[in-house]
């Protein structure tokens, strides 16, 4: 009988116990490029293109709105009732309702004057004002002066209260609900909310409680943030770009359109019996102001934002604090999206439309859907399709629908136009931390209710260099310590390694120019992973 034998086929370049690792890698991806990677990169394209329209449609009908509201809208005092609150010859300033100011601290050694002192500096009668600091400071040595700070304008006859609590349980939301359930503020219809970096004017008050006191059917009126340091260096000026364009638009077109935006947090005053019904303040994620806001809107509140009332504040000038702040911005809401989308869908107070809004505009798409694909698609996917040239991304969805996406978020800063480039960089590297972070809120995993208060420097730059310029200069130039780790970043460096292999294979074999986009990307990547962003100083 024949002696049968099986033969195994096995490729040249297996064979043998020399052979070339890079060639084995290289036949390894041949072998699996057509059957597994090339469909999957497809399906990933096509959600890309799916997420990017989706983005673009929300932009796009923004835009048209903003632009009518500019032209045909009547202002907030046509719109509503409006007549300012005057003193009574005979009544004196008892018709003036009794406002409580809170003000939310934690370790501020830097800014807690400024922001005492603004809300200590409203125009508004002494008798019908409460101000509270409530203090969660961990240092005695910043509790200390916080305190001294509040006796020093309560000799002055300031009705001020420095209120602490013996845990940090619940955060900023636990803080302001214990403020509310003071013996003394019981008497108080509204309250206004100011972070420990933020400046209102004299007339701050006067200007938006009046809405309050004549429109019962309003519980919010939110003032829009204006920053003292956007021009500290280009972390700063980016930052603005994406706050102006958040003011100017998404908020003025919710409260033109739907009477609903989701509360700052900071620079609003709440109508007390609102929060009440709304069910107050919960510190179930990290964004307690935008939960307050949504409970409320589905009770039938309305919101009013005056973008003509602005309030001077701070932004982040380095960049880890920048990231824990963006971390929080982007994990709360996607947070709270899985945790109150139901009882948005059940609640029948509100119109179906008014749901639609918030469910899929307000939540999905400006929430989620935009931190995702600008992450996914050109850092992730446009990158990978260079390698695995069998995927084609149409021209459209590569460069001509982001440009008007970017042409649209611009609107808000013109002084900044000429940095728009860059701007589209940057915020690229921020969905890297942006998309986890919304990713870690949906699935509620990890730091999804990690709370890092950011930290704020006040006058600090202003006045340090103020002390080095009286200063003489010195014979020897004195490095200053600088601890390398604290800016290193992997997941940037990481994610710039990337982009630049693909940049090279892009010039060397591609067909589209991709590799300039990459090249440029790859560099805003590997300034953000050394931690410079910060340092660089922009052209006015």
């Amino acid at each position: 009988m024949a002696e049968t034998t099986t033969k195994v086929l096995i490729p040249e370049s297996f064979q043998g116990g020399t052979y070339d690792i890079a060639g084995q890698m290289g036949l390894i991806w041949e072998l699996i490029k057509a059957p597994l990677i090339v469909p999957l990169l497809r399906i990933c394209v096509y959600i890309s293109l799916a997420m990017s329209l989706m983005l673009f449609f929300e932009r796009l009908y923004m835009g048209i709105v903003i632009i009518l509201v500019k032209l045909f809208w009547k202002k907030p005092e046509k719109r509503y009732k409006y007549e300012a609150i005057q003193e009574d010859l005979e009544l004196g300033s008892s018709n003036f309702p009794v406002v409580l100011i809170q003000i939310p601290m934690f370790n501020e050694r830097e800014v807690y004057k400024i922001s005492i002192g603004a809300a200590c500096g409203l125009s508004w009668p002494s008798d019908r004002l409460v101000i509270q600091v409530l203090d969660d400071s961990t240092d005695p040595t910043i509790k200390q002066m916080v305190e001294l700070e509040c006796q020093r304008w309560a000799s002055k006859g300031i009705n001020i209260r420095y209120q602490i609590r013996e845990t940090r349980g619940g955060y900023k939301a636990g803080a302001l609900k214990e403020g509310l359930k003071r013996s003394y503020v019981k008497h108080c219809e509204y309250v206004a909310i100011f972070d420990a970096d933020f400046r209102p004017e004299p007339d701050y008050l006067r200007r938006a409680i009046p809405f309050l006191v004549h429109n019962p059917d309003i519980a919010l009126v939110q003032a829009r943030w204006r920053f003292v340091n956007s021009d500290e260096c280009l972390l700063t000026r980016m930052q603005e770009m994406s706050l102006d364009y958040h003011f100017t638009v998404e908020q003025e077109v919710g409260s033109a359109t739907h009477a609903f935006f989701g509360f700052n947090g900071t620079a609003g005053v709440w109508r007390i019996a609102a929060i009440n019904e709304a069910g107050g303040w919960k510190d179930r994620t990290t964004v307690e102001d935008m939960d307050l806001a949504v409970r409320a809107s589905l009770r039938g509140w309305k919101f009013l934002y005056l973008g003509d009332l602005q309030v001077k504040s701070e932004l982040p000038s380095t960049f880890n604090a920048f990231r824990f702040q963006q971390h929080r911005w982007s994990c709360g809401p996607a947070n709270l999206f899985r945790k109150i989308v139901m009882e948005i869908v059940k609640t029948k107070k509100v119109t179906l439309w008014k749901k639609f809004y918030v469910i899929y505009s307000f939540f999905f798409v400006r929430k989620i859907i935009a931190h995702m694909v600008t992450f996914f698609f050109y850092c992730v996917v446009l990158p990978l399709t260079i390698l695995v040239p069998e995927v084609y991304v149409p021209i459209w969805g590569a460069v001509y629908i982001p440009s008007i996406i970017t042409i649209l978020n611009s609107v808000g800063t013109p002084r900044s136009i000429h940095l728009l480039f860059y701007w589209i960089l940057f915020e690229n590297v921020m969905s890297l931390h942006r998309t986890k972070a919304t990713l870690i809120g949906l699935l509620e995993t990890g730091r999804a209710n990690e709370w890092v208060v950011t930290e704020k420097l006040g006058d600090i730059v202003k006045n340090k260099a103020a002390e080095a310029a009286k200063k003489p200069a010195p014979k020897f130039f004195k490095r200053p310590k600088f601890k390398f780790g604290n800016r290193l970043h992997l997941l940037e460096l990481g994610f710039g390694a990337f982009l630049f292999i693909c940049g090279c294979y892009d010039y060397v074999h591609g067909k589209n120019n991709y590799f300039v986009y990459l090249f440029l990307q790859t560099i805003t990547f590997l300034i953000c992973g050394f931690g410079y962003v910060g340092t660089i100083i922009p052209s006015s």
